[in-house]
């Protein structure tokens, strides 16, 4: 089986890659849904979640108010380290068991975090959906309603994309048609 990570930065059209991978019939892990998985009513990500930060991240039913903890995740870089050491072990080791009962011959993980978690050596090659920064800022303040500052604030939680761009092994320029974005999706699988 071969593993290639897609990553790119927060607005940078991943999920337009995604979608077109999973049409063309690619198996995809997407490690945000294992992320909001491990952290449901019940799970241990939640359990350690509250017994370092409280209660006060949680709804009234019990489960994790999202925008309240994201809050304090993009407010301050200890918080966000913090959070991300409680769940990254939980995630892996679901991404682990997803790959290890997989029978697909290309099987993607999409994974925005991939380099800043050091994900990259768990994976076969590492494709990056790109868009220069200043598109990237107008699309996450068109797509979230955010102003410039908060849009630079979520934008700067993440390495650069032209710093992740320096070590994918592929990249796939997403800043023209969505039709040129498919073709050179269609290139690099065919080099597979």
């Amino acid at each position: 089986m071969k593993v290639i990570g897609l990553t790119g930065g927060i607005a940078t059209g991943k999920s337009t890659v995604v979608r077109y991978l999973i049409n063309r019939g690619y198996k995809v892990i997407d490690a945000d849904t294992v992320a909001r998985e491990v952290v449901e009513v019940g799970q241990p990500a939640l359990a350690d979640l509250v017994h370092v930060f409280g209660e006060s991240i949680l709804t009234q039913e019990g489960a994790l108010h999202r925008k309240r903890l994201g809050k304090l995740m993009f407010s301050d870089v200890t918080t966000r380290q913090t959070v991300n050491a409680i769940l990254h072990p939980y995630i892996f080791d679901s991404i682990r068991i997803q790959r290890e009962q997989s029978q697909d011959k290309v099987l993607f993980i999409d994974m925005p975090l991939l380099f800043e978690v050091g994900y990259e050596q768990q994976v076969d090659e590492v494709w990056l959906v790109y868009v220069p920064h200043s598109i990237q800022l107008t699309r996450l303040m068109k797509r979230d309603g955010l102003s410039e500052e908060e849009a630079q604030q979520r934008i700067k939680a993440q390495w650069p994309v032209e710093r992740k761009r320096a070590f994918a092994n592929l990249t796939i320029d997403n800043s023209g048609t969505i039709d040129a974005t498919y073709r050179q999706v269609e290139q690099a699988l065919a080099r597979l």
